[in-house]
């Protein structure tokens, strides 16, 4: 289940990092973000030129690192793609095709409609270079929560809770940035729920080990793919397996002031405000997680439907895989695992569900994949 951390490099969202520590997630955060540029810029600004997107006329601001030009090429990601498909209303699959087979056609069709409209503003995330990187194409009134600030504001909010945790994990994707964190101390005892399944990790079984740790997730998005939250997770010590209670979660959408056009630079009393609100959040969520009794609460209310045995499992992964639309090889992966666990029940699906999230090279795949676990569970039980 384990899997090599990427190279350390400027820009290593848009490569993709999986399982990193916390050490080498702060040390890639930092150097993207000497590496970003954020700009607010109109319509009349901005130009596709060899699916390229050109911005012009913005002008450069003095930061501590020293001059910050905006002006350039940026070549798009796929995510920027999608946002320049939503924010002028081309149809995405057509976008994505124009790129691949007539490039010529997305500059005509981007230009078309950025020059329908020549006064709207967007705000451009991008990371510095020859050319450098689109990452984001999003409303001028997108608050930006960079994953650098929030990552900090946590730590300080876990250090004032008192709370002895461990990082057990990090992703950061094109998409988003995703910290796992357990509980060193609280656990409680699952043994109905871990009754007769076994690790296909390690083979130790859940009999031997019925234990379930607190913990929660914390995921933040830069470039426009969900809002920042604060989402509990209890883990099965024999596996590792992570169950995401979404329906608990914490979190803060988006959404700011329209913003003036230029660079982005944002004052030092709004950084602190923002960092503090994420900071007392965090507080809030360790003290409401991490103790036994939220744990036990919700053991209790997941056996509900976990113990409801499972007569033809094909049949009931195919019935799950289509519901929640799991990609062919995810749903192999989760027959497998599911005859490797050894547990017959809607909680083995489960099981199953969170183990193949471990296996998962993408990050983003791995963390919708465990946030679906417990509906899983839910359509195994009624099926």
């Amino acid at each position: 289940m384990a899997h090599e951390n990427s190279p350390i490099i400027a820009g290593a969202a848009e490569a993709g990092t999986r399982n990193a520590s916390l050490e080498d997630l702060a040390q890639i955060l930092k150097r993207d973000q000497d590496a970003k540029v954020d700009m607010v810029a109109p319509a009349s600004a901005i130009t596709a030129v060899g699916g390229h997107i050109t911005v012009t006329g913005v002008e450069p601001v003095l930061t501590p690192s020293g001059v910050t030009r905006a002006d350039g090429a940026y070549r798009p990601t796929t995510v920027a793609d999608e946002g320049v498909a939503d924010k002028l209303k081309i149809p995405t699959a057509y976008l994505r095709r124009m790129r691949a087979e007539a490039v010529d056609l997305y500059d005509l069709n981007v230009n078309g409609w950025l020059a329908k409209d020549p006064s709207r503003r967007f705000l451009l995330r991008a990371f510095k270079g020859e050319p450098g990187v689109l990452r984001a194409w999003l409303s001028d009134g997108y608050k930006i929560i960079d994953h650098l600030d929030m990552l900090t504001a946590v730590l300080a909010g876990i250090r004032e809770s008192g709370h002895s945790v461990n990082i057990t994990g990090a992703d950061l994707t094109e998409r988003r940035m995703i910290v796992r964190v357990e509980s060193e101390h609280i656990a409680a005892l699952a043994p109905d729920l871990l009754r007769g399944y076994r690790s296909p990790f390690t083979g130790q079984t859940g009999d031997e080990l019925p234990l379930v740790s607190a913990g929660f997730v914390i995921t933040n998005s830069e470039v426009g793919s969900g809002r920042y939250a604060i989402t509990p997770r209890i883990v099965a010590q024999v596996c590792g397996n992570g169950m995401t209670i979404t329906k608990d979660a914490f979190g803060k959408v988006h959404i700011g002031a329209r913003m003036d056009e230029g660079i982005i630079k944002y004052s030092e009393d709004t950084q602190e405000k923002n960092l503090a609100l994420i900071t007392a959040q965090t507080r809030d969520a360790v003290a409401t997680f991490m103790n036994t009794g939220y744990v036990e609460r919700k053991i209790t209310e997941i056996e509900r439907e976990a113990g409801r045995e499972i007569t033809s499992p094909a049949e009931a992964v195919e019935v799950v895989a289509k519901q929640l639309r799991f990609s062919d090889s995810v749903r192999d992966s989760v027959l497998n695992h599911f005859i490797k666990g050894g547990q017959t029940t809607a909680g083995g699906i489960m099981q199953a569900i969170t183990a193949t999230a471990q296996t998962l090279d993408d990050g983003d795949a791995a963390y919708e994949l465990e946030t679906q676990a417990l509906s899983a569970m839910a359509i195994a039980a009624a099926a």
